[in-house]
């Protein structure tokens, strides 16, 4: 029971973490920065959130927008309890720079 108990925590943390989607990490009166997650197999043009960032640009924006730059920006890396000891789960994330038209 104790097994089921601790898979199911660390379940619901790696859920909770991959909640956070694309994110408007940085924002001016000409553009911003979006940032997202990947996973270093599938690649950041691929990841699911990467249409949600780009939504997120197109709403910032009000609708056009000009990529500047994009590369892999600062993830996070946190400790998360299993049986027997502790796991570092690292996040790899994509940073989009754009404009606004």
């Amino acid at each position: 029971m104790k097994t089921w108990s601790s898979l199911a925590c660390v379940l619901v943390l790696c859920a909770a973490g991959c909640a956070e989607g694309a994110k408007l990490a940085q924002s001016n009166e000409d553009g911003g920065v979006v940032t997202y997650p990947f996973k270093g197999d599938q690649g950041p043009m691929l990841s699911s959130f990467r249409k949600d960032a780009l939504a997120l640009m197109k709403d910032t924006c009000g609708g056009g927008y000009l990529i500047v730059r994009e590369g892999e920006a600062r993830g996070r890396a946190r400790v998360v309890g299993v049986e027997g000891g502790q796991e570092i789960l690292r996040e790899r994330r994509w940073g989009i720079e754009f404009r606004c038209k």
